[in-house]
């Protein structure tokens, strides 16, 4: 429950701010109906929208639009909950807003009705977030993602896998406590089944969840590559328009250049770059080094090489030197056989073993669609559906580390037959499982979450 420090009345525009048609001015705490009888000089019914003037202190008409009540427990923070619906000028809003603070009410935080939500056990953490999320969402496979964690799809997964964890935390206590001098019980394959299961669930929540993640953040996807390969080219192919200098004089591009675009629904963080080769133009050094930087980031890099001036073994060695080396363990290469237009596809087979590959022509807008399929193969969402849950980083990682406590108490229980660090791994597991859902969470933590939230939800 919300703690007594928190108990006052907030009050908020959840609209955002701006001239519009509408605004809504929110307000939750204890008595709400007291502030509704002083601005509407009126009783209202319970959850029925009710057209009515609204009055300031001097019982002057400040606007007049829609107000609805909504009793505690059943609303979204679970307090009473009122909204005004006035026309949406600033000073309207504002108006209203000020006639709230003058009953009492003070200016609610970043996230606070979701917080108070969340603390009155209407909606879990991860439902809390989620509708921070759907608020955010940047494409139609994110809004949708977002919609089912906040529908309690991910919620359920890992509460499920939870009480799994707590029947199996239960019988190796007991063990623990009434010990059988003839039985090892820990030696029940119900047990080993039990563990085996849950390591297997939350291997598949965990792929879950990184899809979540990937919907919802989109990826880093670098075009890099020699000078005049056409990365440019393909830079303002993606972005739809013409962003990037493109001229036949090697080294046109010396910066990096970003843009934010979407390929098949999928939020994509756009690099061009300058050309990879040896230099001795400080400007041009300078251009390299910050392309070298971007790639240890990127999750995706998309190696551009002129088919008309390919040469098989040059081409690898400037691959390893200036990419392999540098991206993380979890980057997927792509190359990318530009100008197929000039000289037909690429036929060496030996470069084309060591990473998958692409042939298509900038120019004649050929090979672009196959090019997206493995954009969209190499970050792992080829195959997934309608029903993938958004997910935060903090997730993943609470999965990740949960997972790890698993594993730790199954070689403890296979080969050392410790019920005890069992059952410690079981507690640590669960707790870590229990912090995505805010069951068990620190209340910092609980603060920077929603923090990040906009005033008014």
């Amino acid at each position: 429950m919300v703690s007594a420090q928190d108990n006052d009345t907030i009050v908020a525009s959840a609209t955002a701010p701006g001239v519009a048609g509408i605004g809504i001015v929110r307000i939750s705490g204890n008595n709400i109906s007291t502030y509704i009888n002083e601005i509407i000089n009126d009783d209202l019914e319970p959850r029925k929208a009710s057209y009515k003037s609204f009055y300031d202190s001097n019982k002057k008409v400040i606007d007049q639009g829609i107000v609805i009540y909504f009793p505690s427990p059943d609303s979204f923070t679970g307090e009473d909950v009122a909204e005004f619906h006035c026309h949406g000028g600033k000073i309207i809003m504002e108006m209203v807003i000020e006639r709230c603070l003058e009953l009492g009410a003070r200016l609610a935080r970043p996230g606070e009705f979701s917080e108070r939500a969340f603390l009155n056990d209407k909606i879990d953490l991860i439902q809390a977030e989620s509708i921070s999320d759907l608020i955010n969402a940047s494409s139609k496979a994110s809004a949708q993602s977002a919609l089912l964690s906040m529908q309690g799809v991910f919620s359920d997964l890992v509460n499920e896998l939870i009480e799994e964890i707590i029947n199996l935390r239960k019988f190796v206590e007991a063990c623990i406590d009434f010990p059988a001098e003839d039985i090892d019980f820990l030696k029940d394959d119900d047990l080993t089944n039990g563990l085996n299961n849950c390591i297997k669930k939350i291997n598949e929540i965990i792929e879950q969840a990184q899809q979540g993640r990937i919907i919802q953040e989109g990826v880093r996807l670098a075009i890099v590559g020699k000078p005049n390969a056409g990365k440019s080219s393909l830079f303002n192919l993606f972005a739809g328009e013409d962003l990037a200098i493109v001229t036949d004089i090697p080294g046109t591009t010396r910066d990096l250049l970003k843009e934010n675009v979407f390929i098949d629904d999928l939020p994509v963080y756009l690099t061009d770059s300058a050309g990879l080769r040896e230099t001795i133009d400080p400007i041009e050094s300078e251009g390299i080094r910050r392309v070298h930087s971007e790639i240890k980031f990127a999750n995706i890099i998309l190696y551009v090489i002129d088919v008309s001036a390919f040469n098989p073994d040059e081409d690898l060695k400037s691959i390893e030197k200036n990419v392999g080396k540098l991206v993380s363990k979890d980057c997927s290469i792509i190359l990318v056989f530009n100008k197929t237009d000039l000289c037909g596809i690429s036929t060496d087979q030996n470069i084309k073993s060591h990473y998958p590959s692409v042939d298509i022509s900038v120019k004649n807008k050929t090979g672009i669609d196959n090019l997206k399929k493995l954009i969209i193969e190499a970050i792992g969402l080829n195959d997934v559906g309608e029903n993938v849950f958004t997910a935060r980083r903090r997730h993943v990682k609470e999965l990740t580390n949960a997972l790890r406590y698993l594993e730790m108490g199954k070689v403890q229980l296979t080969n050392a037959g410790a019920g005890e660090l069992l059952a410690e791994d079981l507690k640590l597991a669960q707790n870590c499982l229990s912090g995505i859902t805010g069951s068990y969470l620190a209340d910092d933590l609980l603060g920077e979450i929603f923090s990040s939230f906009c005033i008014g939800k």
